[in-house]
């Protein structure tokens, strides 16, 4: 699917004159290199982190109320969210009021990462496609998130509820892993700056 199509929610949803969210006209990818992330943390109505990874030409985004955690003990709670443009990854600033998820943004952490999924022989697998199968696994290589992580789909969307996942830390925990720091407290990557 072209990412004009993938993101015509995220257009839909936003009024650009308003907003100083991308507005995605740039759709190609960097060709070269590891897929992108990014974790943002957002001060809207509710504060919540949102992780974004890299599937082709968009940013496939979820919301995570409690953070992603460097320990494997920490099942987060992971809701999909509207695909997202690349551009994305670089967005801090105030979203105005009244404007869909008004408040906040700050980017926790950014890199790249590899993806790790297999299919039950062990070979490589598409990572959109182990998306789109339920359980995706990779590897972070950010500024604070590194090593193992996966994706699980434990509730499909529709009529019944919200599509929901968890994210897990894999293997074992970071020496010096707390879980997820405080978000009022914590810096952005690329300016320093903390959500006030």
């Amino acid at each position: 699917m072209a990412a004009r199509d993938r993101l015509r929610t995220y257009r839909g949803r936003r009024d650009f004159g308003r907003t100083g969210e991308p507005s995605g006209r740039a759709t190609a990818a960097d060709g070269g290199g590891r897929p992108r992330f990014v974790v943002q943390i957002h001060d809207a109505r509710r504060m919540h982190f949102d992780f974004r990874l890299q599937v082709g030409d968009v940013l496939k985004s979820w919301s995570v109320p409690k953070g992603p955690s460097t320990d494997p003990a920490d099942k987060r709670l992971a809701v999909p969210t509207e695909d997202h443009p690349l551009e994305y990854e670089d967005f801090e600033g105030v979203i105005p009021k009244g404007e869909y998820g008004g408040g906040t943004v700050i980017v926790w952490d950014h890199g790249t990462y590899e993806p790790l999924s297999h299919d039950r022989r062990g070979h490589p697998l598409d990572f959109a496609e182990s998306l789109e199968r339920g359980h995706a696994t990779f590897r972070l290589h950010g500024a604070k998130l590194h090593g193992a992580y996966a994706l699980t789909r434990f509730r499909e969307g529709g009529a019944d509820g919200e599509e929901a996942w968890l994210l897990v830390r894999k293997g074992p925990a970071r020496p010096a892993g707390r879980g997820t720091p405080d978000p009022r407290r914590a810096r952005s990557v690329r300016t320093g700056r903390t959500l006030a």
